[in-house]
């Protein structure tokens, strides 16, 4: 069964927008910061202001034509963080080299921090709940209701109890996708088995495993590999012949696995609807820290 992340996606945005609407004053503002302005990270940007007009939230989008100075960059996202309008910030990634360290983010306060990459935010990593959902949505029989949304303190037991005795391979470890997706496994309690590049035979693992999440970016799932009732996730992406692709082939798993998500339309759009229920979530709890 194909999972359609983009209708369950849609779904989620509704829920979103019924929360901005009880927020009456200082509505939701997103700061994006854009370091590197090429062609893909611009679409991506793209998607998250759509979405923001979409629910009702405002958005703000700060782009460079050429990556700026360390100092430049990290003053501006001081000054736009404690900006009283803005409540939540997004770093666009991957950063050029000269910007690539997680204490870029030391400059947004740990309120405003929605990505959930500081140890002190209270946010979780929105691709690794985006994960979850899907997880939640094809082990609970495919309901839509608020409560699909991740909440990690109220499910953590739902989902430690139906992967106990399951096998659950990650493959990917890249600060965008496997890192964050493995430290929301672990909040979950979810046990799982980490494979990258180095990992030796990585086809024995794939055989024995009942899910798979993939976050490299290159076919590595090949459907010998596989086992009949599989649930596969996909995060990674890839252009192969001018279209976007995932870690796998779907016309070759599609008969195998009793369960895939697509790419695109797959993790990818309730990624981005994520960021906003931080960043309503984000809002809530600053107007309660004002009050």
């Amino acid at each position: 069964m194909k999972i359609d992340g983009a209708k369950i996606a849609s779904y989620l945005q509704k829920v979103l927008k019924k929360e901005v609407s009880k927020i009456k004053k200082n509505k939701p503002h997103l700061v994006v910061f854009l370091a590197k302005a090429d062609s893909d990270q611009v679409s991506f940007v793209k998607i998250k202001s759509k979405l923001a007009q979409k629910i009702g939230v405002g958005f703000e989008l700060i782009k460079y034509e050429k990556p700026p100075q360390f100092i430049k960059f990290a003053t501006a996202i001081r000054e736009r963080s404690h900006a009283e309008k803005t409540t939540g910030v997004i770093i666009q990634q991957p950063l050029p080299s000269n910007l690539a360290t997680d204490s870029i983010y030391n400059y947004i306060p740990d309120l405003k921090e929605i990505e959930g990459v500081k140890k002190k935010s209270p946010f979780c990593s929105p691709i690794g709940l985006a994960v979850l959902t899907v997880m939640k949505f094809i082990y609970g029989k495919g309901k839509y209701t608020p409560d699909l949304f991740v909440d990690i303190n109220r499910d953590r037991v739902f989902f430690k109890k139906l992967f106990k005795n399951k096998r659950v391979v990650l493959v990917g470890r890249g600060i965008t996708g496997g890192r964050p997706i493995g430290k929301m496994l672990t909040e979950a309690k979810i046990n799982y088995i980490s494979l990258n590049s180095k990992t030796p035979s990585p086809e024995s693992y794939f055989q024995n495993a009942d899910l798979i999440i993939t976050a490299v970016g290159h076919k590595v799932i090949e459907p010998s590999m596989l086992k009949p009732g599989v649930v596969l996730i996909n995060v990674g992406m890839r252009t192969d012949g001018g279209k976007l692709k995932g870690d796998y082939e779907e016309s070759e798993i599609k008969n195998i696995a009793s369960s895939y998500t697509p790419t695109p339309g797959g993790v990818g759009p309730i990624d981005v609807v994520y960021l906003y229920k931080n960043l309503i979530d984000a809002t809530n709890l600053q107007h309660k820290k004002v009050k």
